[in-house]
C-alpha cells in the first residue's frame, strides 16, 4: 500500500477515476461547450488558468446568486470558493445589482468623477484609518501604482516581498528564494529582464532576515499580505508585525499592506483589527461586489510625499492610472457594497460560520488521525496537508500537492460543493447557512473514510 499525507494513495487514485466518470456523465452541456470553446479560445478557456481546475473539462456556469450557483446542465452547487474572494459577500448582492442597473442607465464611464467617489473615499477613510485614497480596476493595478508612488516618494529603487507571495501580475513580485538565494520565478512567460536587480525577498516571520535586507537603506517599500494567503495560508507569529513595522520605520522603508484577501478579517481588514499602521493599503476584488474595481489608501504623511513627488516630476505620463479607473459604474457598485453589503452584521454571520467550519474540519482530521491542520483568518478557512501550520512560504510550498487537491476538489464538486482551486481555501458569505457548512464537513468526512 502506498501512503501519501496519511491516506491510502491507491484508494485515492481509484476514487479519482470514478469521480471523473461521474463528473463527465452529469455534465453533457459543459462538455459540449468545452469542445466548442477550443475552436476560438486559447487553451479552450477565456483565461488560461481556467483550465487548471480539477475537472476533466471546463465547468460552465448558468447563474450565481448568494452562496450558490447553477451550471448549464442544471446542477446546483454551494459555493465556498466565491470567486476566490471576488464574491466574498455573495454572488449578485441585491443592493449592488440595483445600483449597477440604475447607474448603467445613467452612464458608465466619462473620465470624470461622480459624487459616489467622494462618499466612497470618505467611507474608506473611516473604515481603514487611512485618510487619502485612489482607485484602480484591479488589485494588480493598485499594487503596481502603489509601488510607483513608493519609489517616487522615497527616491529608492528596491522592493521587498516575502517568499511565496502573490500580489497580482505585476512583474516585480515574482522573485522566490531557492536554497536561500533570490531567483526569478521560473514559470514566468515572456520575462526579458532580471527581476532580482530591483526586488529582494525574505521569508515571512523572519525578523533577522528582514532587518538584514533593510539596513542598507535602499528598500523603498515592503509589499506584503498581513497573513499570506496565496501559497496556502501562513499566519504571522505573535509580535511579528509589530516588530516588522518598527524595522520598516527605522530604515525608512514604507509598508504597503495588500489586504485583498485579508479583508476577510473584518470591516477594517487585518491591519485595523490588529492595530497596525501601514503607509499604504491595497484592496481589490471584493470591494465592488463582483464589479471590477480596486482601491489603495495613503497615510497623511505618505499622501504628502506622493503629492510632492508628482509636483516635482517632469510633466507627462506618470505610469499610474487607466482610462476606465473610477468609472461611474464601479463607484456606484462600491458605494452600494460598502453601505449595504459589507456590514458588521454580515461579518458576524461569516465569522460564526467560518468558526463552525474550521471546528468541523478539525474534528474530522482528529477522528481519522490525519497529519493535517486547519488555519483560519476571519471568514477564510483552509485545510493543509501538514500537522503543523507552515510559518513561511517555503514550508507552505513544500506541503502543496496538486494531485491530492484535485482528487478532493473533484469529489466535493460532484457532491455540489465548490472550493478554491490551487489550494484548499474555503470562504463563507452572508448567505451561507449552517446547513451548507454541515454538508461540506460531511462530504469531507465521507471522502476521508474512502481513502484511509
Amino acid at each position: 500500500m502506498t501512503t501519501r499525507h496519511g491516506i491510502n494513495w491507491d484508494k485515492a487514485l481509484q476514487l479519482h477515476a470514478q469521480e471523473r466518470e461521474r463528473f463527465i456523465a452529469a455534465r453533457p452541456q459543459s462538455r459540449q461547450l468545452s469542445g466548442q470553446a477550443g475552436q476560438h479560445l486559447l487553451f479552450g478557456v477565456p483565461l488560461h488558468w481556467m483550465d487548471d481546475w480539477s475537472t476533466p473539462f471546463t465547468l460552465y456556469v448558468k447563474q450565481a446568486q448568494g452562496a450558490s450557483f447553477e451550471d448549464v446542465d442544471g446542477n446546483q452547487y454551494v459555493d465556498f470558493c466565491l470567486g476566490d474572494t471576488g464574491a466574498m459577500f455573495g454572488h449578485g448582492p441585491a443592493p449592488v445589482a440595483r445600483a449597477v442597473a440604475e447607474q448603467a442607465a445613467r452612464g458608465i464611464t466619462t473620465m470624470l468623477p461622480s459624487a459616489d467617489a467622494v462618499w466612497v473615499a470618505s467611507e474608506l477613510a473611516r473604515r481603514f484609518g487611512l485618510p487619502y485614497w485612489q482607485f484602480a480596476m484591479t488589485a494588480t493595478d493598485a499594487n503596481r501604482f502603489a509601488l510607483r508612488w513608493a519609489r517616487a516618494a522615497t527616491g529608492r529603487q528596491q522592493l521587498l516581498v516575502f517568499n511565496g507571495c502573490y500580489h497580482g501580475t505585476i512583474d516585480d513580485v515574482f522573485v522566490d528564494l531557492v536554497d536561500g538565494q533570490p531567483v526569478q520565478r521560473a514559470s514566468l512567460l515572456g520575462q526579458v529582464y532580471d527581476l532580482t536587480q530591483y526586488t529582494r525577498v525574505v521569508e515571512f516571520n523572519d525578523l533577522a532576515a528582514l532587518e538584514a535586507v533593510l539596513q542598507d537603506g535602499q528598500v523603498a517599500c515592503l509589499l506584503a499580505e498581513p497573513a499570506m494567503t496565496n501559497i496556502g495560508m501562513v499566519l504571522p507569529e505573535p509580535g511579528f508585525w509589530e516588530a516588522a513595522q518598527a524595522l520598516c520605520r527605522r530604515y525608512g522603508t514604507l509598508l504597503i499592506m495588500d489586504e485583498t484577501h485579508t479583508i476577510s478579517t473584518g470591516m477594517g481588514g487585518y491591519s485595523r483589527a490588529h492595530g497596525l499602521a501601514p503607509d499604504m493599503m491595497v484592496l481589490g476584488k471584493p470591494m465592488g461586489g463582483g464589479v471590477p474595481c480596486a482601491v489603495y489608501g495613503f497615510s497623511a504623511e505618505m499622501a504628502e510625499r506622493a503629492q510632492q513627488a508628482k509636483r516635482e516630476a517632469v510633466p507627462g505620463h506618470s505610469g499610474i492610472g487607466t482610462t476606465l479607473t473610477a468609472n461611474m459604474l464601479a463607484m456606484a457598485a462600491m458605494r452600494a457594497n460598502l453601505a449595504e453589503v459589507m456590514t458588521e452584521q454580515a461579518y458576524a454571520h461569516m465569522f460564526a460560520l467560518a468558526g463552525q467550519l474550521a471546528e468541523g474540519l478539525r474534528a474530522v482530521i482528529a477522528r481519522h488521525q490525519l497529519p493535517w491542520c486547519v488555519t483560519q483568518v476571519g471568514a477564510r478557512t483552509e485545510f493543509q496537508f501538514t500537522a503543523t501550520p507552515p510559518r513561511n512560504g517555503s514550508e507552505a510550498d513544500a506541503i502543496l500537492d496538486s494531485d491530492m487537491e484535485h482528487i478532493i476538489h473533484l469529489y466535493l464538486l460532484n457532491r455540489g460543493l465548490l472550493i478554491t482551486p490551487f489550494h484548499n481555501m474555503l470562504l463563507v458569505c452572508p448567505q451561507t447557512t449552517m446547513a451548507d457548512v454541515e454538508r461540506l464537513v460531511e462530504a469531507f468526512d465521507s471522502f476521508v473514510q474512502q481513502v484511509i
